[in-house]
């Protein structure tokens, strides 16, 4: 079934319950740009990275230092957030939002706010980086032992058709604007698709479903498709947040830290400058040459002000019951509104599984697309990597593909995909 294909990653320490929390205040003086970043220096960098990043720089992975330089929102999403924002409110329990329509919920934030985290958090659900649709088109992930110095050796190769999504809630560029009419009927805030799955064979045909409603106390709704016993199965919601394998992404970070929102709380640790890519320079992203291919080098990193949430799942809640996770640690750049960077501990609270994020930021996702190209810059994931630390495997995804048939890849609020490309009907008939 296509559950094995998400799995674990590792990284993290920080959080409170018995970890240490230290957030120095330490200036980008640490570094400066034209800096090279290898395992013989990454002291330097230590204290303004994430324990996930500085665990992989120690192993070979090299960050050039680049100067900070500014991102700016895509203009409807800008103009949304001006228009909305004001009207936006947490519900009396502080959990769920009241009030939202279209942009960012929170533009103001105020570090002593005693509900910042919560507001930190929705930010990040209703992100700049894509408000309405997208579709990413085969793209592929490469599972290898982290091995400093010596040979990329691929442990397992996987090919996917698309990964794509449909918003009903908080729509900016593509009609219906701000609400699809259907969520009145349905109260879904958006639908995922992940299908099909072209390697390994194994799970060739595969696919995924997921649907996430505004109910707070509604769980996702997930299904798989195996065309070997021709049977969609309906997923059990733990299985979204924490799989059982040592391998591949759970559903719940494919795009940063995805799960319910509702279904965890949060705890607000701070805000400092850190390092993050989020202007990188290469698309198709680099198979690092120093780690045996387990992460994306050599490539830019930048000092960017972070904001740091702590998320502890909500037991004996929906998918949160089944988490396996104790403490995860969200970075969010507070200009992109996205988490590069996310570290998971585990039950121990030792650093488990870490992942990182490799962001573009361009009119287009690849230097000769035709077809996808904006009228402005916006931010592209070119690719993730999950580490898990306990197994020293990692998972790199490269957004697009490397050998892709597919150039252009990421089709963002084009109207790329609608309802119906998100449904099992759909899954079922792509199905090879």
């Amino acid at each position: 079934m296509l559950t094995h294909l998400w799995a674990r990653v590792s990284l993290g320490i920080i959080a409170t319950l018995g970890i240490a929390v230290a957030l120095p205040a330490i200036s980008s003086a640490a570094v400066k740009p034209g800096d090279v970043i290898t395992p013989e220096n990454a002291a330097k960098v230590r204290q303004i990275v994430t324990p996930g990043v500085y665990y992989m720089v120690t192993r070979g992975m090299q960050m050039d230092i680049v100067p900070t330089t500014r991102i700016d929102w895509p203009p409807p999403y800008r103009d949304a957030t001006e228009k909305y924002s004001a009207q936006v409110r947490l519900s009396p329990d502080h959990r769920s939002l009241v009030g939202y329509v279209a942009g960012q919920p929170f533009p103001l934030i105020d570090s002593n706010d005693p509900y910042v985290a919560e507001k930190i958090m929705w930010n990040n659900v209703y992100r700049p980086i894509q408000s309405d649709d997208y579709d990413l088109r085969f793209f592929d992930c490469e599972v290898q032992y982290i091995r400093p110095g010596k040979s990329h050796r691929i442990l397992n190769d996987i090919w996917v058709g698309h990964y794509a999504g449909y918003s009903e809630v908080g729509r900016t560029e593509v009609e219906p604007i701000p609400t699809d009419p259907d969520f009145k009927v349905t109260g879904r805030l958006w639908l995922f698709a992940l299908y099909p799955i072209l390697a390994p064979a194994d799970a060739y045909g595969e696919g995924l479903i997921r649907y996430r409603y505004a109910d707070p106390n509604k769980g996702d709704d997930s299904w798989d498709w195996n065309p070997g016993t021709r049977r969609v199965r309906r997923l059990n919601e733990a299985i979204l947040s924490s799989a059982t394998g040592t391998q591949q992404f759970d559903p719940d970070h494919y795009s940063g830290f995805n799960p319910k929102t509702e279904f965890y709380n949060y705890k607000f640790l701070g805000e400092k400058d850190m390092l993050m890519c989020v202007h990188a320079k290469y698309s198709p992203e680099v198979t690092c040459p120093t780690d045996g291919g387990a992460s994306a080098c050599p490539e830019n990193w930048e000092m960017r002000h972070v904001y740091i949430v702590q998320a502890n799942p909500r037991r004996g809640v929906g998918e949160a019951n089944g988490a396996l996770d104790k403490d995860t640690i969200v970075y969010i750049d507070s200009e992109v509104w996205f988490d590069p960077l996310v570290d998971t501990y585990d039950r121990q609270g030792q650093l488990w599984r870490s992942n990182i994020y490799w962001l573009a930021y361009r009119d287009r996702p690849v230097p000769d697309a035709r077809v996808a190209i904006y009228p402005f810059k916006r931010e592209f994931v070119v690719g993730a990597d999950r580490v898990d630390m306990e197994g020293g495997i990692s998972t790199m995804c490269y957004l697009p593909g490397q050998h892709t048939p597919e150039r252009e890849c990421w089709y963002i609020n084009m109207g790329a995909v609608d309802k119906d490309f998100c449904s099992v009907r759909a899954m079922v008939a792509a199905a090879p």
